[in-house]
């Protein structure tokens, strides 16, 4: 798993306690594993924070209210995805107001992205069944 900076830690330790409403029902939601993935909320990686990370598919799921569509924010959200890429993660972007209207929507979409960027198999699921299941060897 990629490591933040210690100023990254200390920034995301306040960002969890200032979640945005659509980011606490997200999260709400996440948790409980209704994506069938474990996620980490404002999880430091470098010296970003992710809104939501989750390892095992190398995805980050930000959730963007309307300050990222003002200024030099968008240059600054497109300069931190390519870093992300780089790294070897993903980022899906969610605008708030998504999150608020349709939230079975944005957990499917988030699945979708998710299952698709994840393992065949994960360590965690124990050895991988034998290649020739059902014959004698």
């Amino acid at each position: 798993m990629l490591k933040g900076t210690g100023k990254a830690y200390r920034r995301a330790r306040e960002l969890r306690r200032e979640m945005s409403l659509p980011e606490v029902l997200l999260w709400r939601q996440l948790r409980r594993r209704q994506t069938g993935f474990k996620w980490r909320k404002q999880h430091p990686t470098g010296p970003y924070d992710l809104d939501f990370y989750c390892d095992v598919a190398k995805l980050c799921v930000e959730v963007d209210g309307q300050a990222h569509e003002r200024g030099s924010r968008s240059a600054r959200d497109a300069r931190r995805d390519a870093w992300l890429a780089d790294q070897g993660i993903a980022t899906l972007r969610l605008s708030a107001a998504d999150v608020l209207r349709n939230m079975e929507g944005v957990l499917a979409w988030i699945e979708l992205h998710a299952r698709e960027r994840a393992p065949l198999h994960r360590p965690s699921d124990g050895p991988p069944p034998p290649a020739s299941l059902g014959e004698d060897c």
